[in-house]
């Protein structure tokens, strides 16, 4: 199976630049996957296709303002780090110019931060330890900027349109952005339906946003990512299971802790791991019935992973559907429900 199997012809300008005014406004393009038939909706419609007894499950995770910009100590070189995910004392950070920070090397942020070079890794990551004048966080929400993706080139003016409004636990260098599309009116109404709504985290990293850099889709190696479930949602998930009711993931990172814990285990149990598992067609899904996502770049693990849930050639068809119909993509973008 080669990359370029799931390329597709994308205008630049539907590579949404900014969040919609209201959040729910967005267009939803929703699929069946057993036969194609595309309708176009809005978001606020995902009330009418969720039903009594399902379960929808979200990812809490919260971004961090993990973009940071500092000066090597000796040479003056600018230097930019993306935080990527804490390993005990330290982050693992994708670093801009990493030619120029070898093993000791140190870095200043600020008067209140500054990083040592602990460890040189592949393709521009390096294990840094901080040392901070006060509390990590707070300093990062002093100097730090949202980790928005490199096709976004607009300033984003309120930080907290690339959080959804249920992110709970701090640790992510990008959103799960098919949770944006959320609000509280819609939770409402589905919990008035019925619907049952859980929680998982996945502290979401390169794992998720790395590009496939081989030709060969199988030879992809997947980026660990932290993810947490708790005993209680696990046990309202068996209970779903044995009841044959729909389970139906929000997000690609979603159903990647509820497909890693299922495949891992036959059951949903609680955990805290890390999961590198790589989706793609071919794959049987052990967990989910539905998936609400994003429309995802060509050729990325993301857009295999829904290929793998439809199919490679009802997926790039809907895509093309979509490209047609103007549709907004990626993180800013509409939202597809898989059903």
């Amino acid at each position: 199976m080669n990359t370029t199997e799931f390329d597709y012809y994308l205008p630049e300008e539907l590579i949404a630049q900014t969040p919609l005014e209201k959040r729910s406004n967005s267009r939803l393009l929703v699929l069946d996957r057993h036969t194609g038939k595309i309708e176009h909706k809005h978001f606020y419609d995902i009330v009418n296709y969720l039903h009594k007894g399902d379960v929808l499950v979200r990812n809490n995770t919260k971004v961090i303002p993990a973009r940071i910009f500092g000066t090597k100590v000796g040479t003056g070189a600018k230097v930019e780090v993306l935080l990527l995910k804490q390993i005990d004392d330290y982050y693992e950070c994708l670093v801009g110019n990493a030619k120029v920070v070898k093993k000791d090397s140190e870095i200043i942020f600020s008067d209140k931060l500054k990083a040592v070079c602990i460890e040189v890794k592949d393709e521009g990551i390096r294990l840094l330890k901080f040392i901070c004048d006060g509390i990590f966080l707070e300093v990062l929400e002093e100097i730090g900027n949202m980790p928005l993706p490199p096709y976004i080139k607009t300033t984003l003016l309120d930080k907290d349109r690339y959080q959804t409004i249920y992110a709970r636990y701090n640790g992510s260098a990008a959103a799960p952005t098919a949770g944006l599309h959320f609000t509280e009116e819609i939770f409402t109404k589905l919990r008035e339906k019925g619907v049952e709504i859980l929680d998982v985290t996945l502290h979401v990293g390169l794992g998720t946003f790395r590009p496939v850099k081989v030709d060969d889709v199988t030879k992809h190696k997947m980026h660990k990512e932290e993810y947490f479930m708790s005993k209680e949602v696990a046990e309202k998930l068996n209970k779903a299971k044995m009841e044959k009711r729909r389970i139906i993931s929000v997000g690609t990172t979603s159903t990647r802790v509820l497909e890693t814990i299922m495949s891992k285990y036959g059951t949903f149990k609680e955990c805290h791991e890390e999961s590198d598992i790589f989706i793609y067609p071919g794959y049987v899904f052990k967990a989910i019935d539905g998936l609400i996502t994003n429309f995802h770049l060509p050729k990325s693990t993301l857009i295999m992973l829904v290929s793998a849930f439809a199919s490679k050639e009802i997926i790039l068809k809907t895509y093309n559907e979509a490209v047609k119909e103007k549709y907004r993509f990626f993180s800013f973008g509409d939202a597809m429900f898989i059903k």
